[in-house]
């Protein structure tokens, strides 16, 4: 699915014949952030696929600086109204992360300075410096660093905590329902047989909860899901909206 943020890849698939051999793993960019602020996206990821299950989520956190005085999220807020214009770095415009952050500043009600870097790596190095104040990152990638003591993590933006980790959600802290999460699930070309698509999913399914797996993915604070293909055709239209409310909130239309 590599190319244009995905795009290449999902177009490709979407033409293909849906006879159950080609599949794509798509994500949160291919079937959530680029059907929603691409208007010259050459696919439509709702009717272009037969989507057969949602594979794995991984939430975002909020993470700040070591040295930026907050050690709750509602202490983090208040800095931020004192403060306005905090820098927060992302992954690039219209990540998840620049999205994630905007969503949440304009929820909180404070406003931000965003600073797009080429990458997440590049964003937690300068976040761990202190060029910057605060991201929205996926636990996987913030892990290392908060346990270094480099930077602190403040609100998980899942439904609960993921297991083992005492980091709150945004639910618990005054912020019911926000949710920013990566994820990855598998998608064919529309008009895939039933029979086919039952068959994925159900496999799919087991692959993804075989203990091994989920352990490896626990490793990396993604959490195992394995849906049918309805739960994945609803999961996608929320996410689509979802990305597509963000981007107003953001004020962002991607460029091709």
């Amino acid at each position: 699915m590599s190319g244009a943020a995905g795009a290449i890849g999902s177009e490709r698939t979407a033409k293909s014949a849906p006879d159950g051999y080609t599949i794509m793993l798509g994500a949160t960019t291919t079937h959530g952030i680029n059907p929603a602020l691409n208007p010259k996206l050459t696919y439509d990821a709702v009717k272009d696929f037969t989507p057969i299950s949602l594979v794995t989520t991984i939430p975002h956190v909020l993470v700040v600086n070591a040295g930026v005085p907050a050690n709750t999220l509602a202490e983090f807020v208040k800095l931020a109204k004192s403060k306005p214009g905090m820098p927060y770095g992302s992954a690039g415009n219209g990540s998840p992360h620049h999205l994630g952050a905007a969503m949440f500043a304009n929820l909180a009600g404070f406003e931000a300075n965003h600073i797009p870097y080429k990458g997440v790596g590049p964003s937690i190095a300068d976040l761990v410096a202190g060029q910057i104040s605060f991201m929205s990152v996926g636990a996987a990638a913030a892990d290392p660093h908060v346990k270094a003591g480099k930077i602190r993590a403040l609100a998980l933006a899942a439904p609960q905590r993921l297991p083992g980790s005492d980091i709150p959600t945004y639910t618990e802290q005054g912020y019911p329902g926000f949710v920013v999460t990566a994820w990855y699930a598998m998608f064919a070309p529309a008009g895939l047989p039933a029979d086919i698509t039952r068959k994925l999913s159900t496999e799919v399914a087991k692959a993804t909860n075989a203990p091994d797996f989920v352990a490896r993915l626990r490793t990396l604070g993604a959490t195992p899901v394995g849906s049918t293909s309805p739960e994945l055709a609803t999961f996608v239209r929320a996410e689509i909206d979802r990305w597509t409310r963000a981007g107003k909130v953001a004020n962002f239309k991607m460029e091709q």
